[in-house]
């Protein structure tokens, strides 16, 4: 077994982190198997080098080790460019100039399991028009859907437990795959860098059961295994509040600072025993 944690630098970890970091190690450490960590700091707007030592000084504050240095999906562009490459080649992407403002008049949107559905305005641009605004106009690369799911075909993940489940990558339309301020999305970037670390079960939260259809396409497409899945209740705060990099009552670092002890903090977690006000649930 090989499992990972990934967290991205754009703020302090809190609570919720904690809890997903120690399931996904212990996971591992139970049978004899591996956990490594992976930095996603491909936001270059909001990473910040400050976060990546937090995160780490908070996995050792709470008694957690890994087995290799931590990978950086800034180290891994070149991957994602080819694996862009790749899908353009056969047709499968195509640029999308559409600004947040133009997608939101769309009232004909529909709403999928992630949001709103991306009408699919750029799809239908004629490929003259589209090649000569990418010399000038910023745009991101959208999935052709339906396209893309008709050639995979029928596909299936296993959710540790519980069995197999049916993807629906069709239900999410033209997802970005490349943004206009990075060169690759969460979907693209962590189906990739999980097929290169080996990854055996992808352990996470349950606010991440719908992006596993996307997933699941994209391995299919780029001829990528497929790991098994766990998704783990939410470690929410006070009135079932998702916790937030925001919320410093929850911060790791925090908590660190008033002299808490993580490990013992690490063995609550992992009986089920939670501060006062928080609670396990299910999105």
């Amino acid at each position: 077994m090989l499992t990972r944690f990934a967290p991205s630098p754009t703020g302090e970890l809190h609570l919720g982190h904690a809890y997903s970091a120690i399931i996904a190690h212990d996971a591992a450490r139970a049978v004899g198997g591996r956990f490594h960590i992976r930095i996603d700091d491909i936001d270059g707007s909001r990473s910040r080098e400050a976060y990546v030592t937090a995160a780490l000084a908070d996995l050792e504050w709470l008694g957690l080790d890994w087995d290799a240095p931590p990978l950086r999906q800034s180290d891994r562009l070149g991957d994602y460019a080819a694996a862009m490459d790749d899908l353009a080649r056969r047709g499968l992407v195509y640029p999308c100039f559409c600004t947040r403002a133009d997608i939101a008049a769309s009232l004909s949107a529909p709403h999928g399991p992630l949001g709103p559905v991306y009408p699919g305005t750029c799809r239908a641009l004629p490929p003259a028009l589209r090649d000569a605004r990418r010399a000038d106009d910023p745009h991101c690369w959208r999935i052709d859907m339906a396209r893309a799911a008709a050639l995979a075909g029928p596909l299936t993940w296993e959710e540790e437990g519980r069995g197999p489940r049916r993807a629906d990558p069709g239900a999410h339309g033209d997802v970005v795959l490349a943004r206009k301020d990075a060169p690759a999305s969460y979907h693209l970037a962590s189906t990739i860098d999980d097929a290169a670390l080996g990854v055996s079960h992808v352990i996470r939260g349950a606010d991440l059961i719908a992006s596993t259809d996307i997933h699941r396409l994209l391995q299919a497409l780029l001829g990528l295994p497929t790991p098994i899945y766990r998704h783990h209740p939410l470690l929410c705060g006070p009135q079932g509040k998702r916790l937030a990099k925001r919320d410093a009552a929850a911060s790791l670092a925090a908590m660190r600072a008033d002299g808490v002890d993580g490990r013992a903090l690490a063995d609550d977690l992992r009986a089920g025993r939670l501060p006062t006000g928080y609670s396990l649930q299910m999105p």
